[in-house]
């Protein structure tokens, strides 16, 4: 089958898409945006988190067939060209990258709590981060992004 959908605001094709197919596959094998990640395949980890029609989802949990027509933001979505979001910007920034293949699937989490939640509290940014495992940073790092980051003003 071919999938039409809209992705960081363009619009994409990909053919030859088999029914089992996940959206997480269609991204980085078919599509080239290789930045959400493939790890547990479960939804266990949160490394494939991206928007699909502005709300996270793993994106290895999600048909291929369900995004027709539809809207997804990835991780390389949330920068302005060569210009990182601030909670891109904020990950670099705090060190909260060690790895790095835990952090895509953080960001658009984070990205999605300051949407919601200007300042948000320590047991909020747990509660928003609860679904990312990462194995490298023991989360303090991560934390102090998501914090560097709400002092930076509005998510884009």
């Amino acid at each position: 089958m071919r999938v039409n959908v809209t992705i960081n605001g363009e619009s994409r094709q990909a053919d030859d898409v088999w029914e089992g197919e996940s959206l997480l596959y269609v991204l980085r094998e078919r599509l080239g945006l290789p930045g959400s990640k493939n790890a547990c395949e479960q939804g266990e980890c949160g490394s494939c988190t991206v928007y699909l029609d502005e709300v996270p989802v793993c994106s290895c949990l999600v048909a291929a067939g369900q995004v027709e027509g539809r809207e997804v933001r990835t991780v390389e979505g949330l920068a302005d060209g060569d210009k990182l979001d601030r909670v891109q910007q904020s990950f670099v920034d705090a060190g909260a990258v060690q790895c790095g293949f835990c952090t895509p699937g953080l960001v658009v989490a984070a990205h999605d709590l300051l949407n919601r939640v200007e300042n948000p509290a320590d047991e909020e940014i747990r509660e928003a981060l609860a679904g990312n495992l990462c194995r490298c940073t023991g989360y303090e790092k991560i934390l102090d992004a998501v914090r560097l980051a709400a002092t930076r003003g509005e998510t884009a």
